[in-house]
């Protein structure tokens, strides 16, 4: 980055295509490259897991307690991301270009922050954080090994989450897929080489899986600062201006920290299910570490399509144009949920063949054959509560989702696993998905219509105000 002395007088560009485009065409370009990207995503992390079941059952079980620690990474990064993304598209909406350059260049800033401080913590806590799952000494060390390469060396992932969600946030989602897909191509690539010590590198195992994860996180990045420099001319990098700035910051949190929680919420869910699973038998946490790997195939796309969703809502809600924030929420809705029942049907009819995939044995393939096909019955109603959760973000009410959030997995998922755990069947533990997930369909459409409501009232208020002043 260079330093650019015109910054905050460099003009606004006329009108970006979220302003003016055809909903289902601008859906379609803003999501579909991301969806790409995010498939391929799923790609790579499921590859990870199919190499290291090669080494041993105990080698995917660490990577599986491992998913917790990479959840919170992937829950700051992306709830950052979140706050910065709305913040500078809706800036761009209103017209306010030295406020988004502003978001743009001290979100930077947290980004690399953020490294810094997994970093540390990736090597002080790697090891405690295992002992407190299990004591089986080689899930503990493959663990160990595993996490402080991928928190040590964080700085990939946080870099690659900041210059792909610039690129997103102003429409550039190919650029964006781009950047993913090269990432994700070097992570499939490098895996069995240094899992296996091929072509002359040494052998790795596990640690090997990590190193390739960081090798391509980190040219991911380096690709997504070219794009950024190169192509992003809605905004303006400046290393002079990557510094903290308190309003930019708290109106980032401000978004992004509920959406924080709520991904965090994810890795204290996974962490005491993994508990509650490993009582059974260290193969149910297997299983549930093969399902994570598996459903990101269902859930990625989603995640992909909302992220293309939630620029547009941003840009129309600041723009003041409600009626193509209700259209884009309505399209994004049914085509979350039509992929969400395709998955359902996919984890219904062919579960030992997704189960395949990670040298199961014949007690992790008669558990998983369940667990699967119970689970997949939440994907129905996941799609809906995702899409809804982010239009209340994207409007400014994302407390809403976060209640959403803590409700789920929280105060019906956890309990509810622990209450039917009591059974002693382990079979009738998966039922705390669907369950929790209808407690979350009830609190999405409470909370979505209270925020459609109000941002209706807040923009004929602010046509009232223009029809005043003449």
């Amino acid at each position: 980055m260079k330093a650019n002395k015109t910054q905050s007088a460099s003009p606004a560009p006329q009108e970006n295509k979220m302003g003016v485009m055809p909903i289902a065409p601008l859906l379609a370009g803003m999501a579909v490259p991301m969806m790409i990207s995010m498939l391929v995503q799923a790609l790579y992390n499921v590859v990870d897991s199919i190499f290291v079941a090669r080494i041993s059952q105990d080698a995917l079980n660490a990577v599986s307690l491992a998913f917790p620690l990479q959840n919170l990474m992937i829950a700051v990064g992306g709830g950052t991301g979140v706050g910065m993304n709305a913040l500078l598209s809706r800036s761009l909406g209103e017209k306010k270009q030295d406020q988004a350059d502003r978001a743009a260049n001290t979100g930077i800033f947290i980004f690399l922050l953020s490294a810094v401080v997994f970093g540390v913590c990736g090597f002080l806590l790697a090891r405690p954080f295992f002992l407190a799952q299990t004591d089986i000494a080689p899930i503990v060390d493959y663990g160990t090994d595993y996490a402080r390469i991928c928190l040590g060396l964080s700085i990939g992932i946080f870099s690659q989450f900041c210059f792909e969600r610039l690129l997103q946030s102003t429409g550039r989602t190919v650029y964006s897929m781009l950047t993913q897909m090269i990432g994700a191509v070097i992570n499939i690539i490098m895996d069995p080489i240094l899992i296996f010590g091929l072509f002359g590198f040494p052998r790795m195992e596990v640690a090997g899986a990590a190193a390739a994860t960081v090798l391509g996180q980190v040219v991911a990045a380096l690709v997504g600062l070219w794009m950024n420099l190169k192509f992003n001319k809605d905004i303006h990098l400046s290393l002079r201006a990557v510094k903290p700035d308190r309003f930019i910051v708290r109106e980032i949190y401000r978004v992004g920290l509920p959406s924080i929680i709520m991904q965090s919420i994810g890795s204290i869910m996974t962490f005491g299910m993994n508990k509650i699973l490993i009582s059974f038998t260290d193969t149910a946490t297997a299983v549930f570490g093969a399902y994570f790997k598996l459903q990101s195939f269902i859930f990625m796309p989603v995640f992909g399509l909302n992220n293309g969703m939630v620029p547009i809502i941003s840009y129309n809600y600041g723009a003041v144009r409600m009626d193509r924030v209700r259209k884009t929420f309505r399209l994004t809705a049914t085509v979350a949920t039509v992929i969400m029942v395709a998955g359902c049907a996919a984890f219904n009819l062919i579960p030992g063949v997704l189960l395949g995939f990670f040298n199961p044995s014949e007690e992790m393939l008669s558990i998983g054959t369940v667990a699967l096909r119970v689970i997949s019955y939440s994907f129905i109603l996941a799609g809906f509560d995702i899409i809804a959760g982010s239009v209340c973000q994207a409007i400014g009410n994302p407390v809403y989702t976060l209640i959403c959030s803590i409700c789920r997995q929280l105060v019906a998922l956890l309990p509810t696993a622990w209450l039917l755990a009591q059974t002693g069947k382990l079979d009738l533990v998966w039922l705390c998905f669907p369950i929790s997930e209808l407690v979350s369909l009830v609190l999405s459409i409470i909370f979505l219509r209270k925020t459609m409501r109000s941002a209706e009232e807040r923009i004929a208020e602010i046509q009232r105000k223009k029809q005043a002043n003449g």
